[in-house]
């Protein structure tokens, strides 16, 4: 914009149009999560012993996991004792070897051959490894190191993670995709998706233009984009485009845009995942076109943001109604699948119990600590006097939501977990167990929960062939945890189930044991110590820098 002596701007009518949908769709950005964008400072270094390498074996010749409790993933109840052979990256056989609470007799026992691999996990139980539909590498808070949150993920049964909108750089989350594909890195699988428009030089305001931006992202690695917004023909030109080139696509329906393209809309364009459940209450709503926002509500205030979401299901078709069940199996129609967060939005009902979860003294940076404070710059930091009154809408707003993510899913539509984690109080791993538990406060049963954290997620990504569940000829993505977490899915968290033991003393279990990607087994009790280390480390080197600024 050409500067003038006077405070007067000329701008021809079409450049006008350009520049206020730039500072338009820049906004909506920027009101998302205004940090990802601004931060440039992304992480601090690990110390190289606390990478994760140091926890990890494999992948191994031929492995053999002996007398474990099979839950598959694909719905199949708990079967065991049974013996796992794993070959290189790949699960060769699943052997039930035998009956509970005797012993195992050597008759049909796969046979190990020299230079085999045994572990022996004896009343163990067995799962699918995990997949987290929504999962940032840091780029909420500065510095937060990626082996930090990798070593989180893989600690809690995490071995595939979809990226939305790598807001540190596509090109940054690309390169560690590759490095987690050729195993230099600890981590789980990452599915990178671009953000989409972001490092357009130009505002994206035709069909070509987005057909352009996706091809770019397409050719720089992405494997999916991420919408928050933007004019219907835009939209509706960038997801066929992203179709055509076997991209994935999913969006978070901002109130900035949702009047025009609600959830049925972009559904019915063609995407194929929606986020959080913005843009769904919407797509229900029978006596209003727009949320009932009140007078002096503002996008920018974050209490406003999220104080009127929560009141956002209540206006919404009941369930059972007409529309409720129009759109429901309209969805479902049109293989549409929901990914709730369900976690990311529990401080809404519940602030307190959030802000003192018992794994933050451990196990939360500082930097994040600082993050989650109170604050009218940092996206999702919203508690500038958060009442009694918004905590009651939002346990409504949850009853409602649950209800429809549970209608759905018993009339054949697609649920997957996401955490989206590193915002509102949730550490990365723990959020994700927060969410399987919510999950089942919503009324699916632990089978239900479990498909929807692995099965359902590989078949959203297209890769039900590959991972998603433990059967022969799939990839070894598992993890092995002492408990039967279908009982109570808190034993999987890295602080352990707090519970008396036979001798009357409290005690806590370990968590998860080992977690498996592609046949590489990783200590998960190490990578929680390596965590520990590094926010140690980090607090010591503030305190240190601290003392010499003094």
């Amino acid at each position: 914009m050409t500067r003038h002596s006077a405070s007067v701007c000329t701008l021809q009518p079409s450049k006008f149009r350009r520049h206020l949908l730039l500072a338009v769709t820049t906004l909506a950005l920027l009101a998302f999560a205004p940090s990802q964008l601004i931060n440039t400072s992304y992480a601090t270094d690990v110390p190289t012993h606390l990478t994760g390498l140091d926890a990890r074996e494999g992948p191994f010749q031929r492995l053999i996991l002996r007398g474990g409790i099979l839950v598959n993933g694909e719905g199949a109840p708990p079967v065991g004792p049974v013996d796992i052979v794993i070959v290189g990256d790949r699960i060769e056989r699943v052997a039930v070897v035998g009956y509970p609470d005797v012993p195992i007799l050597s008759r049909g026992r796969p046979v190990a051959e020299p230079g085999d691999r045994e572990i022996d996990i004896s009343g163990h139980y067995v799962l699918p490894g995990f997949i987290d539909m929504h999962g940032h590498i840091g780029g909420s808070a500065p510095n937060i190191p990626p082996e930090y949150v990798y070593q989180l993920w893989l600690a809690h049964g995490i071995t595939t993670v979809r990226e939305p909108g790598s807001f540190r750089g596509l090109e940054w989350t690309v390169n560690q995709a590759q490095q987690a594909a050729e195993n230099a890195i600890a981590s789980p699988r990452i599915i990178p998706y671009a953000g989409f428009g972001i490092g357009s030089a130009e505002p994206i305001i035709t069909g070509e233009q987005a057909r352009a931006w996706i091809q770019s992202a397409h050719d720089r690695g992405a494997q999916g984009v991420k919408f928050f917004g933007a004019p219907p023909r835009v939209i509706r030109a960038a997801i066929e485009e992203a179709n055509e080139l076997g991209m994935g696509t999913m969006m978070h329906h901002a109130q900035l845009n949702v009047v025009r393209t609600n959830v049925l809309d972009s559904a019915e364009m063609g995407l194929t995942t929606m986020e959080h459940w913005y843009g769904l209450p919407e797509a229900l709503f029978t006596d209003q076109v727009i949320q009932n926002y009140s007078p002096d509500y503002n996008y920018q205030n974050e209490q406003d943001r999220f104080g009127e979401a929560g009141r956002l299901w209540a206006q919404a078709a009941k369930p059972g109604s007409d529309r409720w069940n129009l759109v429901r199996d309209r969805l479902i129609e049109l293989d549409f699948t929901i990914n709730p967060t369900l976690t990311i939005y529990e401080a809404s009902r519940d602030a307190a119990a959030q802000r003192n979860a018992e794994w933050h003294a451990d196990y939360t940076l500082p930097t994040l600590t600082r993050f989650f404070k109170p604050s009218r710059y940092a996206h999702g930091s919203y508690w500038f006097d958060w009442t009694t009154e918004h905590e009651v809408a939002w346990r409504e707003n949850y009853r409602l939501w649950m209800t429809f993510l549970n209608d759905y899913k018993n009339h054949g539509g697609r649920v997957t977990t996401g955490s989206d984690a590193g915002y509102i109080y949730k550490i990365y791993g723990f959020g994700f167990i927060q969410e399987l538990e919510l999950f089942r406060e919503a009324g699916f049963n632990p089978l239900e929960v479990l498909r929807a954290a692995t099965l359902s997620g590989a078949e959203a990504l297209g890769l039900e062939e590959e991972i998603g569940s433990v059967i022969a000829g799939k990839k070894a993505d598992l993890l092995i945890v002492k408990e039967n977490p279908l009982r109570n899915w808190k034993v999987l968290y890295g602080t352990g189930h707090y519970q008396l033991n036979e001798d009357n003393e409290p005690m806590r279990t370990k968590g998860v044991l080992y977690t498996m990607r592609d046949g590489i087994l990783y200590d998960a009790q190490q990578l929680l110590a390596n965590v520990r280390e590094i926010v140690e480390y980090t607090k010591q080197q503030e305190a240190a820098a601290a003392a010499t600024a003094e």
